[in-house]
């Protein structure tokens, strides 16, 4: 069963690369992005998109930083 389930695992991997590698092939035009002061950046579409991405994935992890360096609390200890 553990077998199974690890080639079941490999396999949903597989399709989501080769989905999201499909998907980066063909978005793979030139997309400018226009910000303040007559500044702009030319970057494929598929970089722009993982760009975003890892920026989403950093601000996340950010936001939860608070709540996995917070003392935790012991249930059987008296107030003081």
């Amino acid at each position: 069963m553990n077998t199974l389930l690890r080639i079941l695992v490999w396999l949903l991997r597989i399709v989501v690369f080769v989905g999201l590698f499909g998907l980066a092939i063909k978005n793979s035009g030139p997309m400018e992005l226009r910000f303040f002061l007559d500044h702009a950046w030319t970057a494929p579409v598929s970089v722009v998109i993982l760009t975003v991405f890892a920026i989403g994935v950093v601000v996340g992890l950010t936001a939860a930083l608070g709540v996995f360096l917070s003392p935790r609390r012991d249930p059987d200890r008296e107030p003081r």
